[in-house]
């Protein structure tokens, strides 16, 4: 038939029948062996550059502040381990615009206890002894009681005043005030600095904003790092709490599975309308309040975020947002009511192939596993690598000199010809940088870094698709069950997967990891060019961000069909995504009306989940319930451990609801061609169960007029024309 010809001339041949075909090809080669070696010597690059990284690389440059001489303030087991503050000498030279551009404030500083909390200059201070003792805890050690106030200074060795100062982020900063709208030092509007003179107190705002500049950014990090070591078992805990729901929500889909699945959908609505009415409350609660109305865009950016909790356009914000969402999986519940009938009964044969593979339930631990591991090694490499610059010393003068900003060595600086020029410099400690070859590659080896981890935790999730599309394969190709089935079908798989097709595991996850690394480039660029280009590179980035963004979900689509195809018959990458791709395209309508569907029921699932998890973790943080008000602790932002547990119980979720999701994927995959290869006959069975034909044909005999109809007669019609090709 003509239309026949055309029909498979454009989506492939359909499988003949093979008598000998049992399930999972047993006799199969290695694939993609070029793709295996390369991601073999890739690793041991990895392994390469994180011991570089490691050897080079001090983490203490990240976490504690560093003084004139490179030194660690407050770091464990050394001289200033009880010495957690930085100090600045001279807070008002950090006005100066070098700050903008190297990121230090040239002035001697030094790590204290405790910041000093009156106002004290050198001058009075050397006349009282007990004053001088004091004033001695912000000066370096080689100050003594015999040296005169001339020669003090004239070394540098202690700063010429002192005022009260806070610390912030472990540093010393003046403790600025207002007082009738004039600017305050110590409840003062002037001081001395030292020289006899008197400045305003406003004097010091620009130094304190040039210092801050570094650290403005690191504040909102910090204080979210402290946020995390105050409840990091609380969040373990709440993780916990949403692994034991997914564990048991898959358990009860396996012998309840229509109920759940009713249960899942009507909760899911409930949450969402509870959180509809919450936003509300809180929105009403705030009407009247002085400064709620103000809009998110006067507000602008906040490193308080708890701001925004105080207004109430975010509360109307979150409200028509939940909104929306309550209403399109309302409307879709009731346009896919009838589908939605159809993926509860597959969901039902699904869970019948994992009741006869149930250790496939445990597989996601051993798949979080060795993602914790590759987030780990990329976690600590990054670390290394970003703290693996050496200390920078340059020349500071406050007069005229032509070695100023040059860089210096501090421990041989008293006698070297720099010094000798310019009596008055200093070799202080600048920036961490460097200019071996190491460090001019520096960058690279982070790009690096970031492309192995993609590429690594990419083929960790195809490891685990593949493992699992093997394993529910060989259910169901077993004409018997559990009869024909392998004695343990999750680890054969897994060894399948390992010993032949490490290569197309690696080159179907490489593919999908330079998609990846490109969107990430992309989001860099468009950091990097932000407020320097114009509306027409916008668009052109966004456009690009977009396109790329929808390449890595064809391509991910492509790859977890590839993956099954390459475990039941052992093909290279390349010909199992054509076959299976094919495959789709000669069963499209089947895969839009049930597979997607099934897809958005699991998806309800997960939402459910992280719904529940998300409100007791609300709850119990942010201190609305009284039981647990002495039990929570007590944190800068309360949405950090919220919005952690949310994300970590997502992931969670969808780990286990990955597994019914690939038990669906395959069993469809296996349906389409058991169709093509058998015809139901004595001498060519269905390998499907009695069920499973049920419930892909009998919308045929409900729904006379749908697609899905057409779909299987054109089924038939291709049946019909193989047994003809048989006959001949």
């Amino acid at each position: 038939m003509p239309e026949d010809e055309e029909y498979f001339g454009k989506n492939g041949e359909p499988r003949k029948h093979d008598p000998s075909f049992k399930g999972p090809v047993q006799s199969r080669g290695c694939t993609d062996i070029l793709c295996c070696i390369l991601f073999s010597l890739a690793i041991l690059g990895y392994i390469a550059v994180g011991i570089l990284a490691w050897s080079q690389g001090d983490p203490r440059k990240a976490i504690y502040p560093t003084d004139s001489r490179g030194q660690y303030c407050g770091q464990a087991g050394t001289p200033l381990e009880n010495k957690r503050q930085l100090f600045y000498f001279n807070i008002m030279k950090c006005a100066s615009p070098m700050v903008l551009l190297e990121f230090q404030c040239p002035t001697t500083q030094m790590c204290v206890e405790k910041c000093p909390e009156k106002f004290m200059t050198l001058v009075k201070a050397y006349s009282n002894k007990k004053d001088f003792d004091y004033y001695k805890n912000f000066c370096k050690e080689d100050v003594t009681n015999t040296m005169g106030i001339p020669e003090i200074l004239r070394l540098g060795l202690c700063p010429a005043m002192l005022m009260p100062s806070k610390p912030f982020t472990r540093r010393c900063f003046p403790a600025l005030g207002k007082k009738g709208g004039v600017i305050t030092v110590g409840n003062n509007s002037h001081f001395d600095d030292g020289s006899g003179k008197m400045r305003d107190a406003k004097d010091l705002v620009d130094g304190v904003k040039n210092a801050t500049v570094v650290i403005e950014a690191r504040q909102v990090v910090m204080k979210i790092f402290e946020d995390y070591t105050q409840s990091w078992y609380w969040i373990l805990i709440g993780l916990v709490i949403a692994m034991l729901l997914s564990l048991l929500f898959i358990v009860l889909l396996r012998f309840l599975a229509g109920i759940m699945v009713w249960i899942m959908i009507v909760m899911v609505i409930l949450v969402i309308g509870y959180g509809i009415f919450h936003c509300y409350m809180e929105y009403a609660a705030l009407k009247g309040e002085p400064g709620a109305n103000v809009t998110l865009q006067d507000l602008g950016f906040q490193t308080d975020f708890a701001v925004y909790l105080q207004i109430r356009q975010t509360w109307l914000a979150f409200m028509i947002i939940l909104a929306i969402v309550e209403v399109i999986i309302i409307l879709l519940l009731i346009f896919l009511r009838k589908r939605i009938l159809i993926a509860i009964a597959l969901i039902k044969e699904a869970s019948r192939a994992i009741g006869h593979v149930m250790c496939s339930l445990f597989y996601p631990l051993f798949t979080f596993l060795l993602l914790a591991v590759v987030i780990a090694y990329w976690a600590v490499t990054a670390v290394f690598l970003s703290t693996s610059n050496q200390p920078i010393y340059k020349v500071v003068n406050e007069t005229a000199c032509e070695h100023s900003r040059t860089v210096c060595e501090p421990a041989n600086y008293s006698t070297s010809p720099m010094k000798a020029q310019c009596p008055d410099s200093e070799c202080l400690f600048a920036f961490y940088g460097g200019e071996t070859i190491y460090h001019k590659y520096l960058i690279g080896l982070q790009f690096y870094n970031v492309f192995l981890f993609f590429w690594c935790a990419n083929f960790v999730i195809a490891l685990g698709q593949m493992t699992l599309a093997g394993a529910f394969s060989s259910y169901y190709w077993a004409l018997v069950k559990p009869d024909d089935m392998p004695a343990f079908p999750v680890f054969s798989s897994l060894g399948r997967s390992l010993r032949y097709h490490t290569g197309s595991l690696a080159f179907g996850s490489l593919i999908l990891s330079m998609t990846q690394i490109i969107r990430v480039l992309l989001e860099y660029l468009d950091h990097k060019l932000k407020g320097a280009h114009n509306k027409c590179t916008k668009f052109l980035l966004c456009c690009l961000k977009c396109c790329f963004w929808c390449l890595e979900k064809c391509i991910k689509f492509l790859n977890r069909n590839a993956y099954i195809m390459v475990a039941i018959y052992g093909r290279n990458f390349c010909a199992s995504a054509r076959d299976a791709f094919f495959l789709l395209m000669r069963n499209m309508i089947r895969v839009a009306v049930l597979d997607k569907v099934t897809d958005f029921i699991l998806f309800l699932g997960k939402l459910l989940i992280v719904g529940l998890v998300a409100v007791f973790a609300f709850f119990f943080f942010s201190g609305r319930v009284k039981a647990f008000e002495d039990t929570a602790p007590n944190l800068h932002y309360y949405w950090v451990p919220i919005l952690t547990v949310a994300i970590g119980s997502y992931l969670i979720a969808h780990g286990f609801f990955s597994v019914y999701a690939m038990c669906v994927d395959t069993l469809f995959l296996c349906f389409c061609e058991d169709l093509e290869r058998n015809d139901g006959s004595a001498t060519r069975p269905y390998y499907m169960s009695s069920t499973l034909h049920e419930i892909l044909w009998k919308n045929k005999a409900e729904d006379p007029s749908s697609s899905l109809q057409q779909d299987d007669e054109d089924v038939q019609m291709k049946e019909q024309h193989s047994k003809e090709e048989d006959a001949s």
